[in-house]
């Protein structure tokens, strides 16, 4: 039976190095660095292995100077200091250290105690992956798939992540997986996504746990299995990752493929929340404004849906409109209103661009402007907004901010009746009754014509994310 190492063994180890340490000998010093450096044999010291570590590198061992730099980079034992790491990286790297070529590439690509160049990263990050590094062959595949400091390369990246993954490096492995979902230097499956995924996965990669969770939520690549979807999902939202505690929250909300459960969606959009996803703040804002799963809470809602909006989500900001304009949760503010609905509108949201459009047909919370109005109604009701072609369709008939128009305020307002506004119904009835049985065929037609070339999407439901 093998004879196993006991704590005994560790300090006699810790003797013998020492005492080839003092006589000189520049392997015993790194060795005994290592062991202060990790607590191994000996009470953990950072202080005592920086001091081993630089005696060792001193002397030029490559393997000590790339620890050394290491120690500088992250100033464990030592002040931080980009400058000395830079050095010592260098050191090694001179004497064809593989990893230490890595960390003066990373050095160089992060601009840290270095002029940032992407062109000596990438030379430093190919020294390394010809000598089999398989993180630097990850990195290396990462700057030919993003073009950093070269042109960008798809068939160099494929090949580079290849010999990574076939070293069982996670990353290239998830990256590889990437390539064939997205079709990139290779022919797109799915199928082969999912096994490189499932490669990474087994090595606990939360990107690739959450994307297997994707894949079989959306059957891409496997058969849909929504448990195993939910299993894989929660595997990596318990490392964190942020978009599989949203999808997570989607799926509890939602009761796709689980038991429907709203107390446990809030827990999930509040855990990604709170990381910052864009999309979990604004579910968050929701459950908060309609009292599913926490108790209804008006301030709560606007707080989410802000954070939300501060980061660009349009819906998130339409909300957030709707809540100054209302005075919910806060109070009433016209003016932070119309601003909020400019930036959904500006994003292309047609309700925001609907409302923005009405704040200027009545001078509210902005100057009193029928040209505006119109403008902005009219980029609603191109995305089939039906108040929006409501809207339009009384601007074209009463001449408000566009010339008068019978025809195309008809038009407009049969779009919006088709839509089931009842409104428009009445107002166009009116109208007809105005115009001359020509007039109103020429206008429908005009309505079928707009139709025929703007059919009616069919509405979206939640879906899990990638």
């Amino acid at each position: 039976m093998k004879k196993q190492c006991t704590a005994k063994d560790g300090y006699d180890s810790y003797l013998w190095f020492l005492e080839a340490a003092e006589g000189g000998n520049a392997y015993a010093q790194f060795n005994l660095g290592r062991m202060f450096k990790s607590g191994d044999g000996v009470a953990r010291d950072e202080a005592r292995a920086f001091e081993w570590m630089i005696k060792a590198a001193c002397q030029g061992l490559a393997y000590a100077q790339n620890h050394l730099g290491a120690m500088y980079y992250y100033g464990r034992g030592v002040d931080l200091n980009d400058y000395h790491a830079a050095y010592w990286f260098r050191a090694a790297a001179r004497q064809g250290d593989a990893s230490a070529q890595q960390n003066l590439g990373q050095m160089y690509k992060k601009g840290r105690g270095l002029v940032q160049s992407d062109e000596l990263a990438l030379g430093w990050f190919a020294r390394a992956a010809e000598q089999g590094l398989a993180s630097a062959q990850t990195l290396l595949g990462e700057a030919y798939l993003h073009g950093c400091g070269l042109a960008r390369n798809y068939p160099m990246a494929l090949a580079w992540f290849r010999k990574a993954a076939l070293q069982n490096d996670a990353s290239a492995q998830l990256q590889l997986g990437l390539m064939y979902k997205h079709a990139r230097g290779v022919a797109r499956s799915e199928s082969q996504a999912v096994a490189w995924f499932k490669q990474a996965a087994a090595q606990d990669h939360p990107v690739a746990q959450r994307l297997i969770g994707v894949a079989y939520a959306e059957g891409l690549g496997v058969r849909a299995e929504p448990r195993r979807a939910f299993a894989w999902l929660l595997r990596a939202a318990e490392q964190d990752d942020a978009d599989a505690q949203f999808n997570l929250g989607v799926m509890l909300a939602t009761g796709k493929g689980v038991d429907q459960d709203e107390e446990q969606a809030y827990t999930w959009y509040r855990r990604a929340a709170e990381g910052g996803h864009a999309l979990a703040q604004y579910n968050l804002g929701g459950l908060y404004a309609r009292g599913r799963g926490v108790a209804r809470d008006e301030r709560r809602a606007l707080e989410w849906y802000r954070k939300a909006a501060e980061q660009g989500t349009a819906h998130a900001q339409f909300n957030v409109a709707v809540m100054y304009a209302n005075g919910h949760g806060v109070e009433r503010d016209d003016v932070l209103a119309a601003a909020w609905y400019r930036s959904a509108a500006e994003q292309g949201d047609a309700s925001a661009q609907n409302n923005l459009g009405a704040m200027y047909a009545n001078g509210v919370g902005v100057e009193h402007d029928d040209v505006q109005a119109v403008d902005w109604y009219g980029k609603a009701a191109e995305q089939d907004h039906a108040l929006a072609q409501f809207n339009l369709g009384g601007m074209y008939g009463s001449g408000r901010g566009v010339r008068r128009d019978p025809a195309l305020s008809f038009m407009w307002l049969t779009l919006a009746a088709q839509a089931g506004d009842m409104a428009a119904l009445s107002n166009r009835r009116r109208m007809a009754l105005a115009m001359t049985p020509q007039a109103v065929a020429d206008a429908q037609a005009l309505a079928r014509r707009w139709r025929d070339a703007h059919p009616r999407q069919p509405q979206q439901g939640n879906q899990v994310l990638d």
